[in-house]
């Protein structure tokens, strides 16, 4: 039973690795989609699937405003506030697919990249719990890769810390 389920996690394996490729490869034979995964691989913390899942489940991206898009994702806070009654903020809606996968690649982008690890600390050092901070993080990586796909602009931290958190 044990030697049955390893050989089919190593055919899974090797599948994922095929489709990887296929994937990469297919990429690549779009001019628009190739140049823009390369813009938003200049990004620390963003990698192949985060850029291709971006342009392939989100067209809108580099085309539409920050507030949108972020509703578009389902990151954008919504107040349940009703009279004197003072709710929770909460992120739902939008497109799941997405935001799993960013809010998988913001644990990697709050320890590879500067901006998003200054942000990251400074919000928990305001005693905000982690996973508010995370989706924070995922929701200002999400505005940042809009604003380089628009600008038709790489990554330039210095731009980022100069303009604001």
């Amino acid at each position: 039973m044990r030697q049955n389920v390893e050989e089919h996690l190593e055919w899974l394996e090797e599948r994922i690795r095929e489709l990887d490729h296929e994937i990469e490869q297919l990429s690549q034979t779009q001019d628009d989609w190739r140049s823009r995964i390369v813009l938003l691989k200049s990004a620390p913390g963003v990698g192949n699937v985060i850029s291709t899942t971006l342009v392939a489940a989100l067209p809108e991206l580099g085309k539409v405003s920050d507030k949108r898009i972020s509703t578009l994702v389902g990151v954008a806070p919504f107040n349940r506030d009703s009279g004197k009654y003072r709710g929770t903020c909460t992120i739902w809606g939008g497109r799941a697919r997405v935001r799993a996968v960013l809010y998988l690649g913001a644990f990697v982008a709050v320890q590879h990249n500067p901006v998003l690890k200054a942000f990251y600390t400074r919000l928990l050092a305001q005693g905000k719990a982690k996973t508010v901070a995370l989706i924070a993080c995922v929701h200002k990586l999400l505005r940042i890769l809009n604003a380089m796909l628009r600008d038709g602009k790489p990554w330039d931290a210095t731009t980022l810390v100069i303009e604001g958190n």
